[in-house]
């Protein structure tokens, strides 16, 4: 778990590590705020590419190879983006580096299910995203300072530092895997693993899921930076960087909600944090600084319950369906980056023409779309695990109620 919280602070360091430079690519570049998204877009669009193929292929390569792989080769990327000599030259490198990057994601929740017991994968899982929310407020808290006093070149050559330290970290303590049996290539049949994740009602919900609670915290947060360097607050980026200090809030929460649902079942635990989030963004709204940053811890507690919650269900959900893991996981994280990418974006070209009214509505929007289908995954009859010969008894469910 050591190993796999590192891992998730890679991933969440490397792609989110422009979100407080925002302000200033607008100002060193002269790009429009919807363009200075575009670090982060195309970063999570060229992730949502990668899953599609990083999936299937640590079916054939093994699961640690492609976790330890993506980890050094976005490391080594990040390290180009600095001495990028031009706007797009820098965007091209964002979205080689959502490329390289999508070997981690892909594989991170099938490998925890392979590996640990049932009774303990809500929880593990929960851990991992709360790693992945730790290294999303180092990025920023990192990069925001640096680029203030120097300039965001190295803001960028921070995060590719501290991305080579997990590198290294990953390298030294995960453990290979001891219950992933892998496939031939000829045997990947990539037609019916897809077909086989997109046929199950819950994993088709629980994409969707993923897609608007990542896009209703990325719209905030991308809104954010903007909002605070105008009137009335007129921050600079280094005090702007300290309202991610929330993130931590979403460590505890994404490892407080897996433990919940190991005892009362993920059904019952997504609709209290999709409530949590409605009521962050709904705290933004005002302008007091105090009530903003309430609203930001309470979205990200909210928005890391229910990503801590749906992923780890996809994985589980995937077995319980006779679906390939690793496959489903690819097409809930695409459909999670996607939503990350086109949401981000709209929320940027929406603060720019109806001010913060414009990103905090769509945000609740998206919100509400998860709340609908949270409620309604409450009445999904649950399936009993298809048997496999590929499952160790270690990772057998033991009886008991089933939250598939």
């Amino acid at each position: 778990m050591a190993a796999m919280v590192c891992a998730g602070m890679v991933t969440f360091v490397l792609l989110y590590d422009t979100q407080a430079l925002l302000p200033a690519f607008h100002d060193d570049f002269g790009v429009t705020p919807a363009q200075a998204t575009l670090s982060m877009s195309l970063t999570t669009a060229g992730l949502a590419l990668g899953l599609l193929v990083a999936g299937p292929a640590s079916e054939v390569v093994g699961r640690t190879r492609m976790i330890v792989g993506a980890v050094w080769l976005s490391s080594l990327v990040a390290l180009l983006c600095p001495f990028a000599w031009s706007w797009d030259a820098l965007l091209v490198l964002r979205f080689v580096e959502g490329l390289v990057l999508a070997g981690l994601p892909a594989v991170a929740t099938a490998y925890l299910r392979e590996e640990l017991h049932a009774s303990a994968q809500a929880r593990a899982a929960g851990v991992y995203i709360g790693g992945t929310a730790l290294g999303g407020m180092v990025g920023r808290v990192l990069t925001a300072p640096v680029t203030e006093a120097l300039d965001w070149r190295w803001g960028l050559g921070a995060a590719a530092v501290l991305s080579l330290v997990c590198a290294v970290a990953v390298t030294l303590t995960l453990p290979p895997s001891r219950n992933f049996r892998g496939r031939r290539r000829q045997e990947l049949a990539l037609g019916e693993m897809s077909r086989a994740a997109l046929a199950d009602p819950v994993l088709r919900r629980l994409y969707v899921v993923g897609a608007c609670s990542v896009g209703a915290l990325v719209v905030v947060f991308n809104a954010l930076g903007f909002r605070l360097v105008g009137g009335p607050h007129h921050l600079g980026l280094g005090a702007i960087s300290l309202l991610y200090l929330v993130y931590p809030l979403g460590s505890v929460s994404a490892a407080v909600s897996g433990a919940w649902a190991d005892r009362v079942g993920r059904r019952a635990v997504l609709p209290v944090g999709c409530a949590v989030a409605i009521a962050g963004v709904a705290l933004t709204v005002p302008h007091s600084l105090v009530a903003i940053v309430a609203g930001l811890a309470c979205l990200t507690m909210g928005f890391f319950v229910v990503h801590g919650i749906a992923s780890g269900w996809v994985a589980v959900r995937a077995h319980a369906a006779g679906a390939s893991a690793s496959q489903a996981a690819a097409f809930y994280l695409c459909a999670y980056y996607v939503g990350s990418s086109v949401f981000g974006s709209l929320g940027a070209s929406a603060w720019s023409t109806y001010g913060w009214v414009g990103p905090a509505v769509l945000a609740l929007g998206l919100l509400a779309v998860v709340g609908v289908l949270g409620l309604d995954l409450r009445h999904v009859p649950a399936i009993a695990p298809v048997s496999t010969t590929r499952t160790s008894p270690a990772a057998l469910h033991p009886p008991g109620r089933p939250s598939h």
